[in-house]
């Protein structure tokens, strides 16, 4: 079979051909015509038969035996052809259907014969099945005979122990008796279990009002009627067995019992059912507790919880009366009277909570049947009336900081920190305002943050921002203000204790609050409002800061410095420059506590007068080779005072870092104007090696280059132009630029 045919063929019909053939694909082949895969390569046979140009002399011998090969396969089709016709003949295929047939007809016989035995079977144990149904029916019935016998004894001995009062007996027999009748329940449609069923009914009626009379005589305590404790301690045993319902009737006879006396007393139209008389009520109930314990607690098993029964009655009737007393009472109620009455429920519950170790409002859910209110404590009745302590709080708080709001702490001559310091001004300086430690002892008892917020924004940020219209300052006055200074320090002391109170009043609250609310409680934006208010004041302190050095930097801004024929030492102004800053830092650093506040300072008055000094040699142009060169020795001076400024101990590396950026980009542009202009080419030279920058359109980018435009415009050959901050040079610089550049590139 050809490659072309096999390609056309199933792999389901190759796989079949292969069975018949009996031809394994996975066996190597020893024919290489034999096989139906797709590895067939004519190449490779002929590649066999001719390995190399010499086996081609075998041609006719190869030729020879490829034709007898294919006289072989054609002999062998022939042969399978043959036998296929004979197995398709159609007298041979009725003979195998025949034979089907019979197979068939065997098969529903032997079926046939097997459900026959299967009945003969049936038929030989079914004598056997009913016997053993008659067995079990046997065993069944005697042995519910035997148990209704047992019932209708138990029944009896029950009713003769009842009679006797015997009632650690009757709960033994009464727990028998409702075992054993459990069994019967579902023969009630027996007239005789239906007449036994409504004896055992009766006799447990009768129980109970057994139970009942000798209990309510037991809690009467009739002398004509004594029942002893040990009676009654069985009976409980009983009361057990007959179910939960019959214990919480017990238990609420006993507690209406002790409870009507109380609510006979402490009625709310007499005294002593008045508001005011709360402690009484709790001293009553305590007592009544501690006789309960000695007489009648002794009686009740634990599991009852009795104790927990009187005491959720008691707060449910105490309750009751409160909201009817407060009603009563409307607006005349005091806070005092609020307070104290709070105060004394909240003592009575946590000696109830602590007396049985258990909190009191898990007693009162633990005891709910069919209060009016369950689970709800005593104190739970004056939430609503709480707005009466609630204003009176505000009040007491507006009260507090009047003094300190407003216009009323800046009366000339003295500001609002004057007067808190006036009862010590001969004593050290006050570290906080005494204000902020009163605010939050207020607040340990308000709990309102709004009271941080207002003092935040109307004491705290008025006393760091404002000043009295009788104290505008000058921008050429050489003395601080320092008062202003003194109450700015003491601001950013307060805000800073403040703030970091209220964060460790937040965790102390979150650690006592329910777990439910522990995400609500947040002093996040009142701490942001108070580190606003250490910005302010430190913006106050740099603004003091500025006026007070403005008259130095005129004074630098004024001079002629391309008239200056001569170098000296520091000009006077850098010596006035420095003792106006040190009247400021001087005084505010040993007032600062925090020294990171001290450290934002510095940095920014740092920054502060190197800006103000760039501007003022911008303002003081034109520059030439002397002035600049006395300039450079200032600027050395000044940042000699810079370095030191902060002190060691507030000197840090950022701070360092920034001056020295900020110091040498000036003294590289001085260094420039040192050297002579004229010939323009060695200037040139010279600034483009210290600008380290050469590029003619660079000189022309403001934004980008602010050194090259304060250097130009120094020297006096550059001027500012509006619009996109651009600024131009004279025509004979710029070729004299342009030529040297260009010089310099080749």
């Amino acid at each position: 079979m050809d490659r072309a045919q096999n390609e056309g063929m199933s792999p389901e019909v190759v796989q079949a051909i292969y069975r018949i053939l009996e031809v394994s694909t996975n066996a190597p082949e020893s024919d290489p015509f034999d096989g139906l895969s797709e590895g067939f390569s004519a190449i490779r046979v002929l590649n066999d038969f001719f390995p190399n140009e010499a086996s081609l002399e075998r041609l006719d011998e190869v030729s020879a035996q490829l034709a007898a090969t294919q006289q072989q396969l054609q002999e062998e089709i022939d042969s399978l052809q043959e036998e296929l016709k004979r197995s398709q003949d159609p007298d041979r295929m009725s003979i195998i259907q025949e034979m089907i047939s019979d197979l068939l007809g065997q098969m529903s016989r032997i079926r046939e014969k097997a459900t026959e035995s299967e009945a003969v079977v049936r038929n030989i144990t079914k004598d056997i099945q009913v016997l053993d149904l008659v067995k079990r029916n046997l065993i069944h019935s005697t042995t519910t005979l035997k148990r209704l016998q047992m019932l209708v004894n138990a029944l009896t001995q029950l009713e003769d122990l009842m009679k006797d009062k015997k009632y650690s007996e009757v709960a033994q027999k009464l727990a028998a008796v409702k075992q054993i009748s459990a069994t019967f329940e579902t023969y009630t449609g027996v007239p005789r279990i239906a007449r036994l069923w409504k004896r055992i009914k009766d006799i447990q009626g009768q129980l109970r009002n057994q139970l009942e009379e000798d209990f309510d005589n037991f809690f009467i305590q009739d002398p004509s009627k004594q029942i002893k404790a040990t009676l009654i301690g069985e009976a409980c045993t009983v009361v057990d067995v007959l179910g939960v319902q019959m214990r919480h009737h017990i238990v609420d006879r006993f507690v209406a019992l002790e409870m009507k006396e109380y609510r006979r007393i402490f009625r709310t139209n007499d005294e002593a059912g008045q508001l005011d008389n709360l402690s009484r009520r709790y001293a009553w109930f305590r007592r009544l507790i501690s006789s309960f314990e000695i007489e009648q607690g002794r009686v009740f098993p634990a599991e009852w919880k009795v104790g927990w029964h009187l005491l959720a009655k008691f707060a449910e009737i105490t309750r009751d009366h409160a909201t009817t007393l407060l009603t009563k009472i409307g607006p005349a109620l005091t806070v005092k009277t609020l307070l104290e009455s709070i105060q004394i429920t909240l003592e009575f519950e946590a000696s109830m909570a602590k007396k049985w170790v258990t909190p009191f409002q898990d007693i009162l859910k633990a005891t709910d049947v069919a209060h009016s209110q369950p689970g709800q404590s005593i104190t739970s009745v004056f939430e609503p009336h709480m707005n009466i302590f609630i204003d009176a709080q505000d009040k007491a708080l507006t009260d507090m900081l009047a003094p300190h709001r407003g216009g009323k702490a800046y009366k000339p001559p003295r500001t609002s920190v004057d007067k808190e310091e006036e009862g010590d001004s001969e004593s050290s300086p006050l570290a906080v305002l005494p204000s902020s430690t009163e605010l939050f002892y207020f607040y340990a008892q308000t709990l309102d943050q709004k009271w941080l917020r207002i003092y935040a924004e109307e004491v705290l940020t008025l006393g760091a921002t404002k000043k009295p219209p009788t104290q505008i300052r000058k921008s050429v006055e050489t003395r601080s203000d320092s008062e202003l200074l003194k109450q700015t320090c003491l601001v950013i002391n307060t805000a800073d204790y403040c703030q970091t109170t209220a964060l460790e009043l937040e965790e102390k609250i979150k650690e006592k609050i329910n777990p439910e609310y522990k995400e609500k409680i947040s002093f996040q934006a009142e701490r942001d409002m108070f580190v606003s208010t250490i910005s302010a004041a430190i913006g106050v302190q740099l603004r003091e800061f500025e006026l007070i050095c403005d008259a130095s930097f005129i004074a630098l801004a004024r001079m002629s410095w391309a008239t200056v024929n001569q170098v000296t030492g520091p000009s006077a102004y850098t010596g006035e420059l420095v003792k106006a800053a040190e009247q400021v830092t001087e005084l505010i650093k040993p007032l600062v506590e925090q020294k990171k506040y001290l450290r934002n300072f510095f940095d920014k008055a740092c920054s502060l007068i190197l800006v103000k000094f760039t501007n003022s040699l911008v303002r003081s142009r034109p520059l030439k080779e002397i002035g600049a060169e006395q300039l450079l020795i200032d600027l050395q001076s000044i940042k000699g005072y810079l370095t030191k400024m902060p002190g060691e101990a507030l000197t840090t590396n950022t701070y360092s870092r920034a001056l020295n950026k900020t110091a040498s980009r000036l003294e590289v542009l001085l260094k420039v104007i040192v050297t002579p202009e004229d010939p323009a080419e060695g200037f040139i030279l010279n600034y483009t090696l210290l600008i380290k920058d050469a590029s003619l359109i660079n000189f022309q980018k403001h934004e980008d280059r602010p050194r090259e435009y304060f250097l130009l415009v120094i020297l006096g050959h550059g001027s500012a132009s509006h619009g996109r901050h651009r600024w131009q040079f004279t025509q004979s610089w710029r070729q004299s630029v342009v030529v040297t550049i260009k010089r310099g590139r080749e």
